[in-house]
């Protein structure tokens, strides 16, 4: 039920809108005619135009003050954590619209501090609104339009103190009280996501295989970036499509089934044992290159597949369920889930495409085959081949049309290596010139990565010159770990279980963070050695971290209940300066994940995380939580304060590690 007094703030907001809106069309108006050549009326014009401006100023005044009780800034959102940086945002924004309440849309630019002593929150765009003005004809210094920035900042509980900076910079100091505050709400509430205005509905295609074909390290990357950020979505709430568009359709069925007729004659009555299927699609493609008479049977074949004749669909089905079980081993051992959805699945839907598309009147026919023209494009789409065959385009337009009419995807996500960028880019032209989707209110992405190098900076390779086969990658991985947690004599001081758990945490995890925390847009070069190295910005670094916090407080003999009643019960005190730097850290996350959404770039939250732990390694050197007898070494005293914030630090930290795939463990 809406309450009278939310019922009269939304009244007076629109009208005062309205009036303001009113106002701004008079002064418009006003002002076109003084320009026009009015003379007689300059005066008094502009004795109209100076109380309209006052009137204005007033209302835009009380709008403000309006939308900020509305805001209720300083108080949690019951839906999720508070994004500070939003916040000061929108501080600033209304005081830079109240002390130059005449530029329309003026920059406004809050970033975290880089130096603790610059304050918490730095606003930056004093120059640029310098410029405006004096581009208007109102020079004003940066320094005093920071002064006048600053001197419009209405009272909040969010915003201690403000310093101007060098040119023009407005250094912003965050209340003690506030900070306390959305601690004692991560404590008690747990890491919850930033609130969104609507749960929407993602599409994200990544990974994608080819059936008959092992997956390699090429796959790695769609196969880690896309899980990841099915992940990220899933936490702020969205209801996510995980899809696997695997290669499973296509003329190189022909040779696989003509060549599962020859080798295993009875196929339809007893179950190929098919051992190595990538060396059976080797064989066939030989077969194939080679024998003439062969080819042809198998040109045929894929005309029988397509036709759906039962024979051909066993065969099919024998030879991608092969593939399934391989693949699957693979995601499992990444904790990665998926729904597939390969080519096959869009080929009856592929005519209907066609169809759509010559009635909209956008298909041109060259040497037989209908092609699309996208403007801007290098390369038009080929719909449909010379001999009536379909292709990638036609069934990633298929894809496409489903994912929008029948799956009603509000985001659609395609996480492919860079070089098919243009290939995407020439789709979604495409299927806007359909109609299909409106840019301003779906959004469609291509989310590219570079290539994964070896240490000879060329495209990762096996000492053969072989591509890299991902099983292989992943038992490196794990038995490196395991070497490296040896070589730690961790293996005796863990039973065989935490051991075995540790040695997949750091096995899979530092493969999967050493991709995640490099840009994905650029190329990054594979080392075995530098992602197991435990300094730096690496996930084993990360992971002893965590269980290092972890260990502070089984040490000070503290269970799950009894940091849940302090949480709520203990004074959290942020006296010292590293205690305040570490608290300040672990509130970024929220906007740190809401940068993430808007970016796709996960390395973002590697750095988040990396950034915090190295803060809270300078809180535990500065700040005892636990004190020990130094003879006996006997807990004689724990600083619960401090306790809870290395609850919290472990608490953001786990779910940063979740949304990057990462599983850590309680001792490593």
């Amino acid at each position: 039920m809406v309450t009278a007094a939310v019922f009269l703030r939304s009244f007076a907001h629109g009208f005062l809108e309205e009036e303001t809106l009113i106002l701004q069309r008079e002064l418009v108006v006003l002002r076109d005619s003084a320009v026009t050549g009015l003379s007689k009326a300059a005066d008094g014009l502009a004795e109209e135009n100076a109380k309209l401006k006052y009137r204005l100023q007033h209302l835009k005044r009380c709008l403000q003050q309006e939308e900020q009780k509305g805001m209720n800034i300083g108080k949690p959102m019951k839906s999720g954590m508070v994004n500070i940086n939003s916040r000061v945002h929108d501080i600033f924004k209304q005081a830079t619209a109240q002390a130059f309440p005449d530029l329309i849309d003026p920059p406004v630019v809050v970033t975290p501090s880089q130096q603790a002593h610059f304050g918490d929150y730095q606003y930056n765009s004093s120059m640029a609104i310098a410029q405006l003005l004096k581009s208007g004809g109102k020079p004003m210094s940066p320094r005093d339009v920071a002064q006048a920035i600053s001197s419009h900042i209405l009272s909040n509980d969010i915003i201690d103190k403000t310093e101007i900076a060098g040119p023009g910079f407005i250094n912003v100091f965050l209340c003690k009280d506030f900070i306390i505050r959305l601690l004692r709400n991560l404590l008690c509430d747990g890491v919850l996501p930033p609130s969104i205005p609507k749960k929407l509905k993602v599409v994200v295609d990544f990974s994608s295989p080819n059936v008959a074909k092992e997956m390699h390290v090429g796959h790695l990357r769609s196969t880690i970036i896309g899980d990841s950020l099915c992940r990220l979505f899933e936490f702020v709430g969205h209801d996510v499509l995980r899809l696997n568009h695997i290669g499973d359709w296509g003329t190189q069925f022909g040779m696989l089934i003509a060549h599962l007729q020859d080798k295993f004659p009875n196929y339809l009555n007893v179950s190929p044992p098919i051992q190595d299927l990538q060396a059976f699609y080797k064989e066939s493609k030989k077969r194939f290159d080679e024998d003439d008479i062969f080819k042809q049977r198998a040109y045929q074949c894929v005309v029988n597949l397509q036709s759906k004749k039962p024979d051909f669909i066993t065969a099919w089905n024998l030879i991608c369920n092969v593939s399934r079980c391989e693949f699957q081993k693979i995601y499992d051992r990444l904790e990665i889930s998926l729904i597939e959805r390969g080519e096959s699945f869009y080929h009856d839907m592929m005519g209907d495409v066609l169809k759509m598309i010559e009635e909209k009147g956008l298909l041109v026919e060259e040497d037989g085959r209908k092609l699309v023209f996208v403007p801007g494009q290098p390369a038009p789409l080929t719909v449909c081949k010379s001999d009536g065959g379909f292709t990638y385009d036609t069934s990633d337009m298929a894809a496409l049309h489903h994912r929008l009419f029948e799956e009603r995807a509000d985001v659609v996500i395609y996480v492919v290596d860079s070089g098919q960028s243009s290939h995407f880019q020439t789709i979604f032209g495409a299927a806007r010139m359909m109609g299909w989707y409106d840019p301003e209110a779906t959004r469609i992405e291509h989310v590219g990565f570079g290539v994964v190098l070896g240490e000879d900076k060329k495209k990762f390779k096996t000492r053969q010159g072989d591509t890299v086969r991902l099983v292989d990658l992943l038992d490196e991985g794990t038995t490196r770990a395991m070497n490296k947690l040896k070589e730690k004599e961790r293996d005796k001081a863990l039973s065989s279980e935490e051991l075995a758990a540790a040695q997949r945490a750091v096995g899979y995890g530092c493969i999967k963070y050493a991709d995640l925390s490099h840009s994905r847009n650029n190329d990054y070069v594979f080392s075995f050695d530098k992602m197991l190295d435990d300094r730096g910005n690496t996930a084993v670094y990360l992971l002893y971290a965590y269980t290092r916090i972890r260990s502070i407080t089984r040490v000070a003999n503290a269970g799950k209940a009894d940091l849940q009643k302090a949480a709520a019960e203990t004074d959290i005190l942020l006296d010292h300066k590293k205690e305040l730097k570490l608290a300040t850290a672990i509130l970024r996350f929220p906007e740190v994940i809401e940068k993430l959404i808007a970016e796709l770039l996960p390395h973002t939250l590697c750095d988040f995380l990396y950034e915090m732990a190295t803060t809270f390694t300078e809180f535990y050197d500065a700040c005892y939580c636990v004190e020990k007898d130094r003879t006996t070494g006997e807990v004689i005293k724990v600083n619960t304060s401090r306790l809870l914030l290395c609850k919290a630090t472990a608490m953001v930290m786990a779910q940063g590690f979740h949304i990057l795939g990462l599983t850590p463990t309680e001792r490593m």
